[in-house]
């Protein structure tokens, strides 16, 4: 079992389903990555931090760095999705977006990745 695998197991079991979610699809997205924990939260990681997500207690939090955020603002607005500098959030209560979480992700690979 990776630390991500073992994350997703301790957390609520309510919110296994969406992190198993999120977790293959980074892993499909970002085949080239290291996976790790990283600030409590797991991390694909390739030279630097590509991006986090994490369990939070109403919603499920993804992390990119603010570059990503920025040039997705505008997305995110019209989405009536609520972010701030480094966070974006998705609540449980609600189906997750799959291909604004898939843009943010390749995004975040773009802007965050350095040979």
């Amino acid at each position: 079992m990776t630390e991500i695998e073992n994350y997703i197991k301790t957390a609520d079991r309510q919110n296994q389903d969406c992190l198993k979610t999120i977790y293959q699809l980074m892993k499909d997205l970002l085949p080239d990555c290291q996976e790790k924990i990283s600030y409590g939260m797991p991390t694909f990681w390739k030279g630097r931090n590509i991006i986090h997500f994490a369990a939070q207690k109403k919603h499920l939090g993804i992390y990119p760095g603010s570059g990503p955020i920025v040039e997705m603002a505008e997305l995110f607005d019209q989405a009536g999705i609520t972010y701030s500098k480094g966070t974006v959030q998705f609540p449980y209560n609600q189906e997750l977006p799959l291909d604004l979480i898939t843009e943010l992700i390749k995004v975040a690979y773009k802007v965050n990745h350095k040979d």
